[in-house]
């Protein structure tokens, strides 16, 4: 069978870091471009890319290629696509639709035939609400027909029910560790740790839980689908134990119990601690030097401009005076909340879309 082209939906400027978790995970051939990571595979690297991988938004599989130039032709080239090689009798599905430059560009025109032919070769239906998504992309008079084999976007693991103020995705917070070096393999500490995202990654990256443990897919809709194969992909990186152990705090009370329910749904509650305090009062935990990383608030996000410079000029004092030897990340929209900190930011800044606004991943060297 020809390999597929399968595409790894990511936050853009992130890519390079989902192409190195995408090799490490084996996908041979895994090459950034814009928006996401191409590689060439089968339906069983599909599913794995999906349980496994935490940097990527979704995983999406072209199914077919032609040109068009005509509505008719259009409905004649859908009446002879092999749809049951991919689509089960009598499902559902939805359709999502985008034309560029082309001469068949009436998108009602388009959904009516594409879903004539559907019903009448395999007898599939459109329902938007359908787990799976086929999506119709005509550019230049080419049609790309792909399928969203994530359903969900990935980001939703399966386990947080508290979400604070100004949440982080779970994928974007896997990206912004591993831009820091985080390998699993020492402390995290997030002293403004809302749902506490940032630590529960942070653990399940050093217990190899696999993101997609606490969810369903849309590939498992497909005709092509087998369940024993996928229940052996997903005995393929069992989980490990680790002496690690992680800290998140808030000055929200609530932000703090929030936090606390998320880390026990995903199972890692017994290695982190979540404590309610301010900025002034964090503690240097015991152990060798790891990683701060906190998305504090800025900007038109929370807070206004005056409290924030105090907000941010007290970060920078505790770790300046109690981190020696910690690497520090730190996500703001504005360079000057970043510089009010005193710390030593190395000049390798990702900025990045969060939120609605641009916003920059800084990071420093151990602190001196």
């Amino acid at each position: 069978m020809k390999p597929l082209n399968i595409f790894l939906a990511t936050a853009p400027g992130f890519e390079d870091m989902l192409e190195a978790e995408a090799r490490d995970l084996g996908l041979t051939g895994a090459s950034a471009v814009a928006g996401g990571v191409t590689f060439a595979g089968h339906w069983p690297a599909i599913w794995r890319a999906n349980y496994y991988l935490r940097g990527a938004t979704r995983v999406l599989v072209q199914i077919g290629k032609f040109r068009v130039f005509h509505l008719d032709e259009l409905e004649r080239l859908a009446m002879e696509f092999p749809w049951d090689t991919t689509f089960k009798p009598d499902s559902e599905i939805g359709l999502d639709f985008t034309t560029k430059s082309s001469k068949v560009n009436n998108i009602s025109a388009i959904s009516q035939r594409l879903a004539k032919a559907l019903r009448a070769t395999v007898g599939v239906s459109v329902d938007e609400k359908a787990p799976v998504t086929l999506r119709v992309r005509i550019d230049n008079n080419v049609c790309m027909l792909s399928v969203d084999t994530s359903g969900d976007p990935l980001h939703i693991r399966g386990h947080k029910q508290f979400v604070g103020k100004a949440p982080m995705r779970e994928s974007l917070a896997a990206l912004m560790l591993r831009k820091c070096g985080y390998d699993g393999s020492e402390l995290v500490v997030d002293p403004m740790c809302g749902s506490g995202t940032f630590p529960i990654e942070a653990a399940e990256i050093a217990r190899n839980l696999a993101p997609g443990r606490s969810r369903d897919f849309a590939f498992q809709h497909l005709a092509t689908f087998q369940p024993d194969r996928f229940a052996a992909i997903k005995e393929d990186r069992p989980a490990r134990d680790t002496d690690l152990h992680f800290y998140g705090s808030d000055r929200d009370a609530g932000g703090v119990k929030g936090a606390g329910e998320n880390a026990a749904r995903a199972g890692v509650d017994d290695i982190i601690t979540f404590a309610h305090h301010a900025i002034s009062d964090l503690q240097r935990p015991a152990g060798k030097p790891g990683l701060v990383m906190v998305n504090p608030p800025y900007g038109g996000r929370i807070g206004n401009k005056k409290q924030l410079f105090a907000l941010y000029g007290a970060l920078g004092k505790t770790l300046r005076g109690g981190f020696s030897g910690w690497r520090v990340g730190l996500v703001t929209s504005e360079s000057g909340l970043a510089k009010v900190t005193e710390l030593p930011w190395q000049k390798n800044r990702l900025t990045f879309p969060h939120g609605g606004m641009r916003v920059t991943l800084s990071q420093t060297g151990p602190l001196p």
